[in-house]
């Protein structure tokens, strides 16, 4: 993990904005309806609102910022997003709105629907499940932002998100944007070096993906793409043992979660 190398010393507030936008795919053959239905129905468990928001609570920790309020709604018939706004320190309570629950779960437990806030900062997850009813394949997406003012860094919990879900394609995005000043007056649209997303990404990790990035370093703009390299199948098989299938369907299923893989990754329809 690469953090702060040297710290400027500003003038004010860091005005910078960094903000990590991640997202990944989960896939899954799941052939009869009954099978997709049952998938969806474990994926939302699986996901729910309750164990997001643990896990954004945790990014939130990991990051070095604090909790000012949390919301979180699963959705019917499938889905959940949470929401929650932080803050670069830690506030004292006169400084905090009475309406933000500070991340306590008690709060949150006594509500249908809770909403947090991060000051000048959030971080928010939404799940996507996804099957259609000709197609053998099912997808769970999650999609999740985390964007910070101020010296911490999103970056800082790359690692941990990914080890959060079952990730067979990964797409990450990070900007920095606005300026800051030195106490000189001289203006830095930037405070850390980095040349690609996958120094944050640890090597054992990278080893699992094939990776490509595209970055626009002008505007600090850095885009990576990660696809996994090895398909084992029972790992994609819900409520199916690989042995039950003969080798030439094995084949088959492979080859179509590979097609479904490619195409998610590279954006388009291919096959």
């Amino acid at each position: 993990m690469i953090g702060l190398e040297k710290k400027l010393t500003l003038y004010g507030f860091n005005n910078l904005t960094k903000t990590l936008s991640f997202n990944i795919y989960d896939v899954c053959y799941a052939k009869s309806e009954r099978e997709q239905k049952d998938y969806i129905e474990y994926i939302d468990e699986q996901y729910n609102s309750e164990r997001l928001t643990k896990i954004l609570c945790d990014v939130t920790e990991l990051i070095g910022a604090h909790i000012l309020n949390i919301s979180k709604q699963d959705y019917d018939p499938q889905g959940a997003s949470v929401n929650i706004l932080i803050a670069e320190g830690n506030l004292s309570s006169e400084h905090i709105d009475e309406s933000c629950n500070q991340g306590k779960y008690s709060v949150l437990q006594e509500r249908d629907t809770v909403h947090a806030h991060l000051d000048k900062s959030h971080v928010t997850v939404h799940t996507f499940p996804e099957y259609h009813p000709d197609n053998s394949i099912s997808t769970f997406r999650v999609d999740i932002d985390v964007s910070t003012c101020g010296e911490i860094s999103p970056l800082n919990a790359l690692d941990y998100l990914i080890g959060s879900f079952d990730s067979d394609i990964i797409t990450i995005d990070y900007r920095v944007r606005g300026f800051t000043r030195d106490v000189e007056g001289k203006k830095y649209y930037i405070d850390h070096d980095i040349t690609s997303i996958q120094d944050y990404i640890d090597d054992v990790t990278l080893t699992k993906y094939d990776a490509i990035d595209v970055n626009v370093y002008q505007s600090n703009i850095f885009h990576t793409k990660m696809l996994i390299k090895e398909i084992e199948l029972q790992n994609y098989l819900f409520n199916l043992d690989v042995y039950e299938l003969p080798p030439k369907q094995r084949l088959e299923i492979t080859s179509n979660l590979r097609k479904e893989m490619i195409e998610i990754f590279s954006g388009m329809n291919i096959y």
